[in-house]
């Protein structure tokens, strides 16, 4: 669908372009060996299809939130030997999801990443649900009724690893909604991390644990993690905490709760018992081990009066209590990051509902949002004689990037980075919204299958 005769001359490309032919490149790549990412190695993909392996990878990254049928019209051109709903399905169900986990890899590694003072890469990790087709005998997905849904509802989470100064997504890890274990998830993503650079990884309450400094740690990661009121206290081993704090504080934990069988009972007051209910994976249970954690926390009045606790293994007194709160305030962009991702990339619109397929689009919609990123940070806006500095309007940006990833050779080109520089927004620093909680349903399955 993608002749080789449609790409220019590397040195008379633009960006975009050049974007834009490392993700086929890499596909095409891919295809070469397609046993590797098939269910049935030695079979699947063998054979000629209308839909081969290459074409069926570009159609999953290059799909909108139209039904299954008008996106394959689109992507065979509205031809009469456009492949039917059911073709597709028996083509992708050949594919596995590690198929575009490693092409968002791939993808990646052709874009060097922006750091922090040319140091530290600022890598924010937070989790969000995917609601998806109700099927209440999905025991692994099934919520069952309550407040927020009378009839359940199914639904997936999503724990994403988010370079927060390039705005892409580097790793994700997926879970059934009645099964998910955020704690296991960030950990597997700081165990699964080789990216380079300095990282540090930047988390809300929902990621603090000694499991996870642990295996930070063990890992050579930095991280910046915020720790709610109580768990500060148990840490730093005291009823109150003054108004400011910046200390360290090392840690023995153990899984026994007997001082008689510590290794160091003159250090009783550092002791951390940790119980049989809560993992750690560096002290089994009933392990008489002890594993040293050395943390700093540092405790910081917020702009609205409230006090922020951040727990980090870097001590270096370089890095100061502003600094650290800095990183933690950039935190927020990989929220913004999951509004951008689920309705203006359309993540939340599947075309399928077995788990194993939305999986894939999950992926798919990653390398498409990471593909806009890309081409959008690209693009220098002028200054103006204005209040405000100007940046790029991400969404419309993202319009544009996705219009321009189906052109085909013989289309009318378009002027990507024009386009996008002509759409932008003035920086409102200091802006603050309440958090808009809310049950949202997910678009209707039958509505997706036409």
């Amino acid at each position: 669908m993608y002749p080789e005769s449609d790409y220019k001359e590397a040195y008379t490309m633009t960006f975009p372009e050049k974007a834009k032919l490392h993700l086929w490149s890499d596909i095409h790549e891919m295809s070469k060996n397609p046993g590797r990412f098939a269910k049935n190695p030695g079979a699947d993909f063998t054979r000629a299809r209308k839909l081969d392996f290459e074409d069926l990878m570009r159609l999953l990254v290059t799909m909108q939130s139209g039904t299954t049928g008008h996106e394959l019209l689109k992507y065979f051109d509205h031809s009469t030997d456009t492949i039917s709903n059911s073709g597709f399905l028996q083509q992708r169900n050949k594919l596995l999801p590690e198929a575009l986990k490693q092409l968002l890899y791939l993808f990646n590694s052709h874009f060097p990443f922006e750091t922090y003072d040319g140091i530290f890469r600022l890598l924010a990790v937070d989790g969000s649900g995917f609601n998806i087709a109700r099927n209440p005998n999905d025991t692994s997905t099934f919520c069952p009724p309550s407040g927020s849904s009378k009839k359940g509802f199914n639904s997936i989470y999503v724990t994403s690893l988010f370079d927060l100064l390039s705005k892409r997504y580097l790793d994700c890890v997926i879970q059934p909604e009645r099964l998910k274990s955020e704690f296991r998830a960030i950990c597997n993503l700081a165990d699964r991390y080789n990216d380079g650079g300095i990282p540090v990884f930047i988390g809300d309450r929902g990621v603090s644990c000694y499991n996870f400094y642990a295996h930070a740690i063990e890992r050579g990661i930095f991280f910046v993690v915020r720790a709610k009121e109580i768990n500060t206290k148990r840490l730093l081993g005291v009823k109150s905490l003054p108004d400011s704090i910046d200390t360290v504080t090392d840690l023995i934990l153990t899984r026994s709760n007997a001082k008689t069988k510590y290794l160091h009972p003159e250090l009783s007051e550092r002791y951390r018992y940790i119980c049989r209910e809560v993992t750690f994976d560096y002290l089994p249970i009933d392990s008489s081990d002890e594993y040293p954690l050395s943390l700093r926390v540092v405790r910081i009045k917020a702009d609205n009066g409230t006090y922020v606790n951040l727990v980090t293994n870097i001590h270096d007194t370089e890095v100061s209590i502003e600094t650290l709160n800095i990183w933690y305030r950039l935190r927020w962009g990989i929220e913004t990051s999951f509004r951008d991702f689920k309705h203006t990339i359309g993540a939340i619109h599947f075309h399928s509902k077995k788990v194993v397929f939305i999986e894939q689009e999950i992926w798919a919609r990653m390398i498409l949002f990471n593909f806009c990123s890309i081409i959008a940070l690209h693009v220098i806006v002028a200054k103006k004689m204005s209040k405000y500095v100007y940046q790029v309007n991400f969404a419309m940006a993202m319009k544009i990037c996705h219009h321009f990833i189906r052109l085909r050779g013989r289309d009318p080109p378009i002027d990507v980075v024009g386009l996008i520089g002509s759409y932008i927004l003035p920086i409102r620093p200091n802006r603050t919204f309440e958090r808009n909680k809310r049950f949202q349903l997910p678009t209707s399955f039958w509505y997706r299958l036409s």
